[in-house]
């Protein structure tokens, strides 16, 4: 268990701590390192397999679709052993959701199925879903289909039952409308009901107005369930993407406890700022060292690349801790 000392940050301290630090060997993994041609590299799910860091990201081909590759790193930085070709891909004339290539991973340890929930966005005629695979050597995967309809995405499964049923978030979306991030609930991964929302995206001129959606899967703590996510604000050079937290109560999700207001981590360094898509910093997986509290984060530069910051646990929970409460107006 992760004992926090006394929070050192102030209510009152005008200055911002960086949660999160940038390692100075980013970016971690860029396309030239596939064994394989390929357009980019990017937004990558994040676990610990056989005790190594194992990454699971999107890599776009040169005909502009997408499909996963995993990637494993004794040390979470250096040396990183890629399968020598595609590891999961779209196979439309099994899933025709998958029609156009399969993005965004997310991966959930599910203690009582003894695997690992892939959850991802399929991108299907009809626009971007949700589709869920489980996996017990990242090697075979068994590909339950889409669980969610059109549009939806930004999907990651808490680690355990609660209260007798499985959670999803997600973040679903239709046309002229903002894009919130709900929760969705199922007794056995296939029927899917109970929709909520659970933060609503913001107003006005808010770091985290009219888009926001689930980065990382959720993270177990003490304190709550710590919810990275991000927030998109349009702006007129374009949309710039960055992260904030949120804590869920532990037995009941749906209860939001705390939410930043303030954005912690954005697009700063040249890597996150041009690319693809400019001013972009977006993680698919967080990582906690149980035995030191560091939390290694990976994350997409303006999707084209691979990085990572890490943050004290501690630092993490304190700092939301100092969060208020959050009001009607910025959850339903």
């Amino acid at each position: 268990m992760i004992t926090c000392k006394p929070t050192l940050l102030n209510s009152n301290d005008k200055s911002y701590p960086e949660l999160f630090k940038r390692n100075p060997n980013n970016p971690l993994i860029t396309a030239k390192d596939l064994p394989y041609p390929a357009h980019t590299i990017f937004n990558p799910a994040a676990t610990i397999f056989n005790g190594s860091t194992l990454l699971l990201s999107r890599v776009e081909d040169r005909k502009g679709f997408s499909h996963l590759a995993k990637s494993i790193s004794k040390d979470g930085v250096s040396n990183w052993i890629f399968d020598k070709g595609p590891t999961i891909q779209g196979e439309p004339s099994i899933h025709p959701e998958e029609r156009w290539g399969i993005e965004d991973p997310r991966i959930t340890w599910m203690s009582n199925l003894e695997k690992w929930a892939v959850t991802y966005t399929s991108f299907s005629r009809a626009g971007p879903l949700v589709s869920l695979a489980l996996t017990s050597d990242f090697v075979n995967f068994e590909k339950q289909g889409p669980i969610m309809p059109p549009d939806d995405k930004d999907s990651a499964l808490f680690p355990r039952k609660i209260n007798g049923n499985y959670i999803l978030i997600h973040r679903p979306v239709s046309p002229g409308h903002k894009a919130h991030i709900w929760t969705s609930s199922s007794p056995d991964l296939k029927s899917w009901g109970d929709h909520h929302i659970l933060l609503n995206a913001r107003e006005g001129g808010c770091w985290d107005a009219n888009k926001i959606g689930l980065s990382a899967q959720p993270l177990e703590t003490d304190a709550g369930w710590l919810i990275l996510y991000h927030g998109v604000k349009t702006t007129a050079a374009g949309a710039i993407y960055r992260l904030g937290l949120a804590l869920l109560d532990l037995e009941d999700p749906s209860i939001v406890l705390k939410r930043s207001n303030e954005w912690i981590f954005g697009p700063e360094e040249p890597y996150e700022k041009f690319g693809d898509v400019a001013d972009v910093v977006f993680p698919c997986g967080w990582i906690l060292d149980e035995n030191t509290g560091i939390v290694n984060m990976y994350y997409g530069g303006a999707d084209s690349c691979i990085c990572l910051a890490t943050a004290n646990l501690c630092d993490l929970l304190q700092y939301i801790e100092h969060c208020p409460e959050p009001s009607e107006d910025n959850l339903r």
